[in-house]
């Protein structure tokens, strides 16, 4: 197993990429490459007191970097020399079996659209983190940001590619899938989420997926769903408030636990539960989210990722390659055809 990474993505790059690689050689017995400038990673080597690059690595040399700022459009073009556009070639090359990068999400989308394809069928790549939920297990938004403007026939392929993922990937038999909506009734929403639900309930009826219906967005973090499908502005609104509010639960925690002698003695006895509570909300442990419809595993990690989150998106690209979903993706995709041909 190969994963290629983007060593000069994210804003603690190139250092949290490189000693994130290094720890995943180790933990997961993998091989990386490491492509970005090559004077820049071995630095971080020297600077952490290794003479030489680990067994397991190597170092593919990519001068430029993609920046925040760029137009996503224009990146392969004027930035072919970048370490995410390298990156992405040597994915659709065969040279690797997946790639992370915390670089630019629209520049990695628009990259991996171009350079690495699609799966036949799928006419938008959406992306697809996964939240933790209440009952231990997680649930994928999909779309969280890639496609604002949505139509029905999209969101029903949403559905579809995260109930594959979800089943192939993440293990989850016959995995349930819900509509995010402003209520539970089938006549609930705009005229999208109606004809959403009509195609999604239709698929449900031939065997295609687990359709449950509508879904409230309190819904989905008490883990009601396995997959919630949804346009990308509603996805993207929907994460933030789920990640602001285990922010702000996380501080008045900490505040109500520094109150006063008897509660920080409280603290030192419920120690162990509180810190597996703040492991299960750290997006550092989650990992990254996974680029659905492309043909093989990409995976964004947050932008800001240390060493540790990038140690989980690589671990989530190793997921990914192994459960190969692709085959089982066109099969469900040529059944489909069938209900929106």
């Amino acid at each position: 197993m190969k994963i290629i990474l983007d060593a000069m993505g994210g804003d603690l790059a190139p250092e949290a990429p490189v000693m994130g690689a290094i720890e995943s050689v180790k933990r997961f017995g993998i091989e990386v490459t490491l492509v970005g400038r090559g004077e820049a990673i071995l630095e971080v080597l020297k600077k952490h007191g290794i003479e030489d690059l680990p067994d397991g690595m190597e170092i593919s040399n990519a001068e430029d970097v993609v920046d925040m700022h760029d137009d996503p459009g224009s990146v392969i073009h004027k930035r072919k020399n970048s370490s995410m556009v390298i990156g992405l070639k040597m994915l659709a090359e065969g040279r690797g079996d997946a790639f992370v990068s915390a670089g630019s999400t629209g520049a990695l989308l628009t990259g991996a659209t171009l350079l690495v394809k699609r799966v036949k069928g799928i006419r938008r790549a959406s992306l697809a983190p996964a939240i933790p939920t209440k009952g231990g297990g997680n649930v994928i938004i999909c779309d969280c940001g890639a496609n604002v403007e949505c139509t029905p026939e999209f969101l029903l392929q949403f559905g579809l590619v995260a109930s594959e993922y979800v089943c192939c990937v993440l293990g989850v038999e016959k995995p349930r899938v819900g509509l995010l909506n402003n209520g539970t009734e089938d006549s609930k929403g705009t005229p999208l989420q109606k004809e959403a639900y009509a195609l999604l309930k239709n698929a449900h009826d031939r065997g295609l997926l687990n359709f449950v219906g509508n879904v409230e967005a309190r819904a989905v973090p008490l883990g009601e769903v396995d997959v919630v499908v949804c346009d990308g502005f509603s996805g993207n609104v929907l994460l933030k408030a789920i990640e602001g509010t285990a922010m702000f639960m996380g501080s008045m925690m900490k505040r109500a636990f520094k109150k006063n002698l008897a509660t920080k003695l409280g603290y030192l006895l419920c120690r162990s539960g509180v810190k597996d509570i703040v492991r299960v909300l750290d997006y550092r442990e989650i990992g990254g989210t996974q680029l659905l419809g492309i043909r093989k595993p990409v995976v964004k990690a947050h932008g800001s990722s240390d060493s540790l989150a990038f140690q989980s998106a690589i671990r989530q690209a190793i997921a990914a390659a192994e459960g190969n979903f692709t085959a089982q993706l066109e099969e469900s995709l040529a059944a489909m055809k069938e209900i929106n041909p």
